[in-house]
């Protein structure tokens, strides 16, 4: 069971959100949030799986809880549900510590499944999140990553451990680190979340494809 809590100011919203994810079996809303103050409340209060999280609220805006919330509970997922789409909104947003970023617009089913990757460790961003993402880290060119290198980012997009990539490529723990390491160098990135934005820049839509393809080496 996935335990949400859902931030946003507008009681419409949350309820219908709430509404929407109770459909879900495998999702329960352990509680509701109309600012940042009783967001980070209620996680010490109720220490959920992830927090769907409203980017401006009238006493502190995402990146703010995002960070705050972070500390309280380290292994917390943070997913940004917002209307706003600005490069600065978004990369203030992940610099912060969200591990993805959706528009309100979402559609249901989608929003649901973002919800299951991201608690099993997938970055899960709107494209024109992932775009900006990219346009940010190099305006001009991208890096190519070598066949291995792109190997090892698609198994992370698809949210495996570093263990998990070892064992499917035959390769020791400390191989897969290199591997990022050198990722991370080329890319000029320092985490798994804008390594993964990147590669998904120009088709955001390969993040579904890649999630399927390698979903049964999450397991």
């Amino acid at each position: 069971m996935i335990r949400i809590v859902i931030v946003d100011d507008h009681p419409m919203v949350r309820e219908g959100i709430r509404s929407m994810l109770e459909r879900h079996a495998d999702m329960d809303i352990v509680a509701e949030a109309s600012g940042g103050q009783q967001a980070l409340d209620c996680v010490k209060q109720n220490a959920p799986d992830l927090l769907l999280l409203d980017l401006r609220m009238p006493d502190m805006n995402g990146p703010e809880v995002t960070r705050k919330a972070l500390r309280i509970q380290p292994n917390l997922k943070i997913v940004i549900l917002t209307t706003y789409d600005t490069d600065g909104d978004i990369l203030t947003a992940i610099e912060a510590g969200a591990h993805g970023y959706l528009l309100k617009d979402v559609e249901p089913q989608y929003l649901a499944e973002s919800i299951r990757n991201t608690v099993a460790g997938r970055t899960v961003m709107a494209p024109r999140a992932a775009q900006a993402m990219a346009d940010h880290l190099h305006p001009q060119s991208k890096p190519q990553l070598s066949e291995q290198e792109h190997l090892v980012l698609e198994l992370a997009a698809a949210g495996n451990t570093n263990r998990q990539i070892a064992s499917h490529l035959y390769l020791s723990e400390a191989t897969v680190k290199t591997y990022f390491s050198r990722i991370f160098s080329k890319l000029g990135v320092n985490d798994r979340t804008s390594a993964v934005a990147m590669m998904l820049a120009d088709n955001p839509s390969d993040l579904a494809d890649i999630q399927e393809r390698h979903a049964k080496h999450a397991q």
